[in-house]
């Protein structure tokens, strides 16, 4: 019975760590292929491809300057697009990673950037990018916003030279600028 227990509970184990093993996120692919970052929901919303070859970096001599073309494949628009680069030798240990941002980015575009502060100190084989921040783009609405006061109350004041005089829309209000009166009326925007 024991031995049962034992197997079951190294059986359940393999498959547990099995199933986290399948289901990282982001994957890593070798330096000629398309990287993939993957939104919240888990669907593609950066390709990312290099635009350097040379990455045989050294600790002593390491590759600072990278160029990267990054893709938005999702359908959404985005305000602000930022992740990370991160690059791996062939024993699959990390060597470096770096930084990328891009304002204003629409449904298909690309935009081609760098990585600042990366030093890569290995020779690359494999690399992948994580999207850090996917701010969507939000379309302002058409509808106007209600004026406080339309309903007949208001809160608005009106401070001249420290003195201050209530406002109402649509009523006249009179003020001594000098030795002249002057009439103000407030109106909501037709």
């Amino acid at each position: 019975m024991r031995t049962f227990a034992l197997c079951v509970i190294l059986l359940s184990s393999a498959l547990y760590v099995s199933a986290q093993t399948t289901n990282s996120a982001e994957k890593r692919v070798p330096l000629t292929e398309t990287a993939v970052a993957l939104d919240a929901s888990g669907t593609s919303a950066l390709e990312a491809t290099l635009n350097t070859t040379a990455l045989n970096g050294a600790p002593e001599t390491p590759v600072t300057n990278i160029r990267i073309v990054v893709k938005n494949s999702s359908a959404v628009s985005y305000a602000l697009v930022s992740g990370l680069v991160t690059f791996y030798d062939a024993a699959g240990v990390r060597c470096a990673e770096g930084l990328f941002k891009a304002d204003a980015l629409a449904n298909g575009e690309s935009f081609e950037t760098d990585a600042p502060g990366i030093r890569i100190r290995c020779a690359s084989a494999t690399w992948r990018i994580v999207a850090t921040n996917l701010l969507p783009r939000v379309v302002p609405s058409a509808t106007p916003l209600p004026l406080p006061g339309a309903s007949g109350s208001s809160n608005l004041i009106i401070s001249v030279d420290g003195e201050q005089h209530p406002i109402q829309l649509d009523k006249p209000m009179v003020l001594n600028l000098g030795d002249k009166q002057r009439t103000i009326v407030v109106r909501a925007a037709p």
